[in-house]
């Protein structure tokens, strides 16, 4: 018998959504997986590009996700659900950015969004020939 401890998401308190909206979308039926499911990959890359979006807002330059870390798959995502993408800045480096990404879902007939997925992401600031480039300072957008 393993006695391994199971290993949990941290608890959230969590009632709305932390930062600025950056995407919303709909879960579509093919973006399931072969149990009819929404993919867990597909929900990672809605909340990579939502992160892009932010991470190229405050480098004012092009960026590439370079690490992702402390992903909490909370609860599921279900055909129909409106997932809505929210960001919020964590650190600002020499050549990165890091960025706290949270998943919500508002599901029909529900009158309150579910937070379903959260983790931080984090981009360089690439130039065009894709080598790392120092962040200029500068105001970053602000989350709320």
């Amino acid at each position: 018998m393993d006695e391994t401890p199971a290993v949990h998401a941290p608890p959230n308190y969590e009632i709305e959504p932390c930062g600025d909206l950056s995407i919303r979308t709909l879960a579509m039926p093919a973006d399931t997986n072969q149990n009819g499911d929404i993919f867990g990959g597909w929900l990672l890359s809605q909340m990579d590009i939502g992160g892009g979006i932010f991470a190229s807002k405050v480098a004012k330059s092009r960026t590439v996700t370079v690490a992702i870390e402390a992903m909490n798959f909370r609860k599921p995502v279900f055909v129909g659900d409106v997932v809505s993408v929210h960001v919020n800045l964590v650190r600002i480096g020499k050549t990165s950015v890091t960025v706290r990404v949270e998943a919500w879902v508002m599901r029909r007939n529900e009158m309150h969004s579910i937070l379903v997925t959260d983790g931080n992401f984090t981009y360089v600031s690439i130039d065009d020939n894709g080598r790392p480039q120092v962040i200029q300072p500068g105001e970053p957008p602000i989350s709320t």
